[in-house]
């Protein structure tokens, strides 16, 4: 009875591999939608249209973008999270969906559960700038200002917002005074850095360089694990002695959770030929943004652990969810 159990379970199995074989042999044989929750023209849509075009090209199929913006992500990714999990409706969205979770009450599907990590797109840093005013050129010697002068203002682009988060945790690390000023948007925050009325902010590794490029504002530091190539200049902040430190704006691609394997397989195989494809790749290098390299197993161990990395920093920094 034992053996008979045994053997029709391997069979069922065998079965699943082989259909999803065969499913993804065939996919994709009708058009694709990759779902964008923002509006066109952000460097979330540019790596979408930049994927778009390499799937139509290699499986003769269209490959739709559809702009959702709305909500910060979360209409968008609705639509994916409620689609067949068929591989023909995608959602490709920045970290934003990964702290989602833990800034918004009542979320109408589970960031974890409801989607399947597909492959990392691009990654850029977040840049810690001050205004050429403040007499500070390091990491530590910002803190130590802020420590002696009651504090020091920095601003984001909006609460709950990576560029929010990468301050608190900082704040966090080292017991600094960093007041957080949240604005609408990169450009309002940058804005009053350069006219004075705030001291540092966290901004985007693409935003960044072109002030520091033209020597209007500082960078004292980088966010992520390593440091930057074209910020070559510029130390990590981890470096500069907060252990541990690291955070980094990163474009992910998902399918609603139960796409076939082999399909996912599939996919990340295009998203990171799409991605290193020798002219995209030297345009990102230049906007200080890396191509993405992980698998399908990597990317979900990734995506698994920033949920839970953000969920920490947020509790720590006393935000309530909204």
């Amino acid at each position: 009875m034992k053996f008979q159990k045994l053997r029709h379970s391997l069979i069922v199995l065998a079965t699943a591999l082989a259909a999803g074989s065969v499913l993804a042999a065939d996919y994709p044989s009708q058009p694709v939608t990759l779902v964008v929750p923002f509006a066109a023209g952000g460097m979330t849509d540019i790596l979408a249209r930049q994927f778009a075009k390499t799937l139509q090209t290699r499986s003769s199929q269209p490959a739709v973008v559809d702009n959702k913006p709305g909500a910060g992500g979360i209409i968008g990714a609705t639509r994916v999270a409620r689609a067949k999990p068929d591989g023909y409706t995608l959602l490709i969205t920045t970290t934003a969906h990964v702290v989602t979770p833990s800034i918004t009450r009542n979320l109408p599907y589970s960031t974890e559960k409801d989607f399947a990590p597909i492959a990392m797109l691009a990654r850029t840093p977040n840049v810690l700038l001050v205004n050429p005013s403040l007499p500070v050129k390091t990491v530590p010697q910002l803190l130590d200002y802020a420590r002696k002068h009651n504090g020091v203002s920095y601003g984001s682009s909006g609460t709950g917002g990576t560029t929010h988060l990468s301050g608190e945790l900082l704040a966090g690390k080292t017991g600094a005074p960093l007041i957080h000023v949240p604005y609408k948007g990169t450009a309002l925050a940058v804005n009053d850095l350069l006219g004075g009325q705030i001291q540092a902010s966290f901004v985007d590794g693409l935003s960044a360089l072109r002030y520091v490029r033209a020597g209007s504002l500082r960078a004292i530091g980088v966010s992520t694990k390593e440091r930057n190539p074209m910020l070559r200049d510029v130390p990590t902040i981890a470096e500069q002695g907060v252990t541990g430190y690291e955070t980094e704006i990163w474009i992910g691609l998902y399918a609603p959770a139960g796409t076939p394997p082999a399909i996912l397989e599939q996919l990340n195989q295009l998203a990171l030929e799409s991605m290193t494809e020798p002219d995209f790749k030297k345009t990102l290098d230049e906007q200080a943004t890396t191509a993405g390299t992980m698998n399908v197993a990597q990317t979900r161990s990734y995506v698994s652990g920033e949920i839970r990395k953000w969920a920490e920093i947020v509790k720590k920094a006393g935000i309530e969810p909204q």
